[in-house]
């Protein structure tokens, strides 16, 4: 009798239960494909990484407290990385670049999850990118290829922690709930503000909360 195959252990990441409870429906219909953990932001995501073995994470885009990007590029310095896909409602191709940058193995609108995400899933586990209809233009086929043979890409505008503080700002916080959230002082949110409004040409709370829905850091 031939064995029958392992199947793909998959963790799956969004702050919205009936939108995990409908991806899990999809996925677990598979033969091939088992949700083994749920998370409900990228926080609990990477902390279940410690704890169950997974082939693949599904992260949503945005989340609260570590978005699927930033869990992404989290897991991606793991010592042996699951492959991972990201998960939105956006058909935005900055977020898509943003995906491929963090190590994301593609990007699957939730609007046709039940037709391509199970693809999804397989495609990355086979070593691909998945790329969805919508995104393949001139300019998605470039940046694949410039990945492909190595070359360098631009690095992003902002660094990681600064980053997290511009979330925490357009979320609303004041500076003394971000540096307790971080565990960082006082003058050194305020100096990560500074440094965030002069890189990217803001000048207040409501740019910055537009910028931070654009770049997919929270939801609009």
């Amino acid at each position: 009798m031939t064995p029958t195959p392992a199947k793909i252990r998959i963790l799956l990441a969004d702050d919205h239960t009936l939108v995990r409870r409908g991806v899990r429906l999809i996925l677990d219909a598979e033969p091939d494909l088992e949700v083994v953990a749920e998370a409900a932001d990228g926080a609990e995501a990477v902390a279940a990484l410690r704890d169950v073995e997974v082939d693949l994470v599904i992260l949503d885009v945005a989340m609260p407290r570590l978005t699927g990007l930033q869990a992404a590029r989290s897991i991606a310095r793991m010592r042996t990385p699951p492959k991972m896909l990201m998960l939105s409602m956006h058909d935005n191709e900055q977020y898509f670049f943003e995906a491929l940058k963090v190590g994301a193995s593609g990007y699957v609108l939730k609007s046709v999850a039940d037709e391509d995400l199970v693809n999804a899933c397989r495609t990355a586990m086979n070593g691909q990118a998945f790329v969805y209809p919508g995104a393949m233009s001139a300019l998605v086929r470039d940046y694949l290829d410039r990945l492909h043979r190595g070359e360098s890409l631009p690095n992003n505008v902002l660094t990681e922690r600064e980053d997290e503080v511009l979330k925490l700002i357009a979320e609303g916080h004041s500076t003394r709930e971000i540096a307790r959230e971080l565990t960082i002082s006082y003058k050194t949110v305020e100096r990560h503000r500074e440094n965030i409004l002069a890189k990217l040409g803001l000048r207040d709370r409501t740019q910055v909360t537009r910028y931070a829905i654009r770049a997919g850091l929270i939801e609009p």
